[in-house]
């Protein structure tokens, strides 16, 4: 155990736990990761335990730490899990783990930086770019040359053709699609079940098939 990294989950919520059985999944083909617990700013969960591990306290628990420890954000709210980061990035010493589990299908030409989760079931093709802090949930897929920038959510079974843009802290709803070459705005909300084949501006949302806004935010 001391060669593993000491792992934080930050979320205890139902997909923070999925996040966990994510963990165990990869370090039952390569031990990589020593799970501490997790970490909720949900004072009512503290102590409690969640699937076997303890809820340790919030974020700033993570502050009294001294040793270097890794941790995983494991929230779907784009805006909030952007809060998180750049909460915990003040601290040299905390690291942020990337966890891409085994099931999942990808090219060597594709990038993926720290922070971000790519679930079970989910395919990227090829010359692909997933910045920090993305989620991929169960089930996605992803064409070729596609941009998906920071903080970014995709929901499960979310399909995005290639050539196309998810901009900063967007959320794409459950079993929604992107044609080809499309480009998705920054904080904008794709609900479940959409099909988008126009842009979609930044901050709002957008439903339906065609997906057409219908709130923008201040």
């Amino acid at each position: 155990m001391n060669n593993l990294k000491k792992l934080y989950i930050v979320g205890a919520g139902g997909f923070g736990r999925e996040v966990l059985w994510l963990a165990k999944r990869v370090n039952d083909i390569t031990p990589i990761w020593n799970i501490a617990g997790f970490i909720d700013d949900n004072e009512r969960l503290h102590g409690t335990i969640q699937d076997e591990y303890p809820v340790l306290g919030g974020c700033d628990y993570l502050a009294t730490i001294e040793e270097n420890i890794w941790v995983i954000i494991a929230v779907g709210a784009a805006r909030v899990k952007k809060i998180i980061a750049e909460k915990l990035s003040q601290y040299e010493n905390i690291h942020f783990a990337t966890l891409i589990d085994p099931s999942v299908i990808l090219s060597d030409r594709i990038e993926i930086k720290e922070g971000s989760i790519v679930c079970a079931g989910t395919i990227l093709t090829v010359d692909i770019t997933i910045g920090r802090h993305v989620i991929l949930n169960l089930d996605c897929t992803v064409g070729h040359d596609v941009v998906i920038k920071d903080y970014v959510t995709a929901y499960p079974s979310v399909n995005i053709s290639g050539n196309v843009i998810v901009g900063e802290e967007a959320e794409l709803g459950t079993g929604m699609q992107i044609i080809q070459g499309k480009r998705i705005g920054k904080q904008s909300i794709v609900g479940a079940g959409s099909v988008v084949i126009k842009d979609i501006p930044e901050r709002c949302t957008v439903v339906g098939s065609p997906a057409k806004p219908i709130k923008f935010f201040d």
